[in-house]
């Protein structure tokens, strides 16, 4: 994560990730990588660039405030979205790395948030898929976190 832009992330996603980094900075500290051990050494690498990437999430985090209950479609908030042929989805706007137990995350820089950020309900939005076809989608509902984990 290069910018400080501010990320949602719900208050049992910022305690996991405090506690994943917690972990792995205990590893780095107690496992000393020699420098013969190829393997150990891309073991220690990979540490910490995932280290440095929750640091950075954890430096730029809005906890637990939820976005206002108006319907837009932004960070924060549970959107669900009619496809062309009439399937739905429904899934978090929110931060990939951070664990939402089994419900779908994209992120604002994804084909589909980054068409959908800023929707309103009805309002029809495209995106493009690998293939590069333009994919219409449809925003049907968009509520704040909170409120969705109480239903």
């Amino acid at each position: 994560m290069t910018t400080s832009q501010r990320v949602w992330m719900s208050p049992q996603a910022h305690e996991r990730l405090q506690h994943e980094l917690a972990t792995l900075r205990n590893l780095l500290a107690t496992e000393a990588a020699e420098d013969s051990d190829e393997n150990q050494v891309a073991i220690q690498r990979a540490r910490q660039a995932r280290i440095q990437h929750i640091h950075d999430l954890l430096l730029n985090a809005v906890v637990g405030e939820d976005p206002p209950d108006d319907g837009v479609a932004e960070p924060g908030m549970v959107l669900t979205v009619r496809f062309e042929g009439g399937d739905t989805e429904t899934f978090l706007l929110g931060v990939r790395g951070a664990e939402y137990g089994d419900m779908e995350v994209y992120s604002v820089q994804s084909p589909l948030g980054a068409a959908i950020v800023g929707a309103r309900p009805g309002e029809q939005r495209f995106y493009q898929v690998p293939s590069g076809d333009s994919i219409p989608v449809t925003l049907v509902s968009a509520v704040p976190f909170g409120l969705h984990a109480l239903t």
